[in-house]
C-alpha cells in the first residue's frame, strides 16, 4: 500500500527574482553564530553572493545561511583553508535545488561535509552518495524573523505576482503559514500564475490536502503545459487520491517532457509492481538507478532527488 512517508516527494519550483529579501549580517550573525567579521569575509572569499539592500548592505538568503553554518562547523573541526573553500564552494553548487531546505541536514565524516535529503546523502565533494540525513533546527531560529522578511518586501500593494511568489519561496524555510498566505497573493495578483500554483499546490499537499493539492497542479499545467514537474505532482496527487492508472499517465507524461525524471521513473517502477508487470516496473527500476547511480531492489521506496 502506498504511504507519502515512503514515497519521493513532491518538488517545488525553484526561485527567481524579485524584492529585496533576506537577512541582515546581524540577523545572519546571530542564526548561525558566526561573528560578522567572519561572514564579511566568507562573502569576500566569494562562498556566497549575497544580495544587496537599498543602502548595499548584504542580505543573506536562507541558502545562504545554510552555507555559513557549514562553514562555522568547519572552521571549528580546523579544516585548512584551501579544503574549506573547496568544500564551501562544492556546497553551494551542489545543495538540492526547487525544494525547501529545510529538510536538509548537513553532517560532517572524516573532516568531508556531507548532505542528506529525504533519506539520500551525497558528499559535495566527490558526488559520492553515502548513507543517510536534516537543517530543521536553522529553520525554527529563524522563524521569529519571517515577519521581518515581509516587511522588508515592501508595500503590498505594490507587489506583484512575482514578488508574492518570490517571498513565499524565502519564507517556506521559517513559516509554512506565511509562505502560503504569499502564493495565496501572487494568485490574487495573477490568477494564473504557474509557479504560484505549484507551490502551494505542494505546501497544501504536505498539510495532508491532496485534493486541494490536485487542483493547483492542474492550474499550473494548464498554464504552462510543457512542465514537467506539474505533471509529476499531479501524479503523485493522483496517486494519493487512489486513481492508479492516471498517476501513470501523468508520470509518462512528465517523463516525455524531460527524460532525467529520475523519480518519475521510480514511481512508475512501484505501480507497475503493484499490478504485477514486473518486466515494465524492472525496465522503469533500472533506468531510475542508471540516472541516481544507485544499487536498489524492487520494493524498497527510495527518496527524492
Amino acid at each position: 500500500m502506498y504511504t507519502a512517508e515512503l514515497f519521493p516527494e513532491l518538488v517545488v519550483r525553484e526561485r527567481r527574482g524579485a524584492p529585496i529579501l533576506g537577512y541582515t549580517t546581524a540577523e545572519a550573525s546571530r542564526l548561525v553564530r558566526l561573528k560578522t567579521a567572519q561572514i564579511r569575509s566568507f562573502v569576500r572569499s566569494g562562498f556566497l553572493d549575497p544580495e544587496r539592500g537599498p543602502r548595499r548592505e548584504y542580505r543573506f538568503r536562507f541558502q545562504d545561511l545554510v552555507v555559513l553554518r557549514a562553514a562555522r562547523d568547519l572552521v571549528a573541526q580546523k579544516v585548512p583553508a584551501r579544503r574549506l573553500r573547496r568544500a564551501l564552494l562544492d556546497l553551494r553548487a551542489q545543495l538540492p535545488r526547487g525544494r525547501s531546505l529545510a529538510e536538509l541536514r548537513i553532517s560532517f565524516e572524516a573532516g568531508n561535509i556531507v548532505v542528506r535529503s529525504g533519506g539520500e546523502a551525497w558528499e559535495p565533494e566527490s558526488g559520492q552518495r553515502l548513507l543517510d540525513f536534516e537543517v530543521s533546527e536553522l529553520a525554527a531560529k529563524a522563524a521569529p524573523l519571517a515577519p521581518a522578511l515581509v516587511e522588508r518586501a515592501g508595500d503590498p500593494a505594490s507587489l506583484s505576482a512575482d514578488d508574492w511568489y518570490e517571498l513565499g519561496f524565502e519564507l517556506e524555510a521559517s513559516s509554512v503559514d506565511q509562505a502560503l498566505r504569499a502564493y495565496q497573493r501572487a494568485l490574487e495578483t495573477d490568477e494564473a500564475h504557474p509557479d504560484a500554483h505549484l507551490n502551494l499546490g505542494r505546501l497544501l499537499h504536505e498539510e495532508g490536502d491532496p485534493a486541494m493539492a490536485f487542483r493547483h497542479y492542474q492550474a499550473a499545467l494548464t498554464s504552462r503545459p510543457d512542465d514537467a514537474t506539474a505533471a509529476f505532482n499531479l501524479g503523485v496527487a493522483q496517486q494519493d487520491l487512489g486513481r492508479g492508472s492516471e498517476a501513470q499517465a501523468c508520470y509518462r507524461a512528465a517523463l516525455e517532457m524531460d527524460t532525467h525524471l529520475a523519480d518519475a521513473h521510480f514511481n512508475l517502477a512501484m505501480l507497475l509492481e503493484q499490478e504485477g508487470d514486473s518486466a515494465g516496473a524492472i525496465r522503469h527500476l533500472k533506468a531510475y538507478m542508471r540516472m541516481m547511480g544507485l544499487r536498489v531492489r524492487l520494493g524498497r521506496r527510495q527518496p527524492p532527488r
